[in-house]
């Protein structure tokens, strides 16, 4: 736990560069779209490898899909580790795969990364579903439970895909603590968790400091890529050297902003481009309380 401590709070570097592996769609703000304008806003240069490109989100509609033959992407992904200018990386954040086999590739790179730099910082995003179910296949579901989830130092799962990761029903934020203190690693943020205000929703974030929830209204017909959005603005915020905490009263802050602001507008994607400024300094209000950690 102390290892994982010392990871999550001792970045700080301007120059700490995150190597993004995730989604890419042409249109909207979802994926690598949003993990990049995010991070590049806190001022993190941004190394990003597409897993999949698609025209748009996939709740928009059936469309094509290319994803990289998993033999190319290994390759491409070796070449990362093999770079002159990897000791400029301060974190790996890794999001949507198109293949289960991107999984070993994601370990590998996180590995070089590390090795280089022990301090790094590996960030899971193990998307891979909602509450209608998984959305991906139960193979790369379980690439990413069994491979990737154990060798994250900070991993961002939404309630349901962190209920398919520990076989747990949580109906209720009690039920999330309870499980989170019993899975591993010991620093979790789990999203759209039950919020003891009406109305409302939460994010969870368990850490060896103890257990903080931060909560705001429910946005009534979301846009898509708030996970995405909330993940990479972690990121950014620890490697700037805030605490756990205040990353994540910052990022819900700047993603319940996003997101209101965007269902004000009529708007099905975040429109990031002109709420740029909410990303570093959010303006919208949250409410944080601490629980107790079993």
């Amino acid at each position: 736990m102390e290892e994982t401590k010392e990871a999550i709070s001792s970045h700080g570097a301007p120059s700490s560069a995150v190597i993004v592996v995730s989604s890419h769609v042409v249109r909207g703000s979802v994926g690598n779209r949003a993990s990049v304008f995010a991070l590049e806003t806190l001022r993190r240069p941004v190394w990003a490898v597409p897993t999949i490109i698609l025209p748009w989100h996939p709740g928009h509609g059936r469309a094509s899909r290319i994803v990289p033959p998993p033999q190319e992407f290994a390759a491409l992904m070796h070449d990362l580790e093999e770079a002159p200018w990897l000791n400029e990386v301060g974190a790996v954040l890794s999001g949507y795969l198109g293949h289960a086999e991107q999984a070993e590739a994601i370990v590998s790179l996180v590995g070089a990364v590390k090795a280089r730099n022990p301090q790094a910082l590996y960030v899971c995003d193990p998307i891979m579903g909602d509450e209608g179910g998984l959305y991906v296949p139960e193979t790369t579901a379980s690439a990413i439970r069994d491979r990737l989830v154990p060798l994250a130092d900070l991993v961002t799962p939404n309630r349901f895909e962190f209920g398919w990761l520990t076989g747990r029903l949580l109906e209720t934020t009690e039920d999330v603590v309870l499980a989170a203190s019993r899975a591993g690693p010991s620093t979790m943020l789990i999203t759209s968790v039950p919020s003891l205000l009406p109305g409302s929703i939460a994010n969870l974030l368990l850490s060896p400091e103890g257990v903080r929830v931060a909560e705001h209204p429910a946005v009534a017909r979301p846009a898509k890529g708030p996970g995405d959005l909330m993940t990479a603005l972690m990121t950014g915020w620890l490697l700037r050297g805030v605490s756990p905490a205040d990353a994540l009263q910052r990022s819900t802050a700047a993603v319940f902003e996003v997101l209101a602001r965007a269902a004000a507008r009529g708007s099905d994607e975040l429109m990031l481009e002109t709420d740029a400024a909410a990303l570093s300094a959010p303006s919208a209000h949250v409410k944080m309380r601490s629980m107790p950690r079993p």
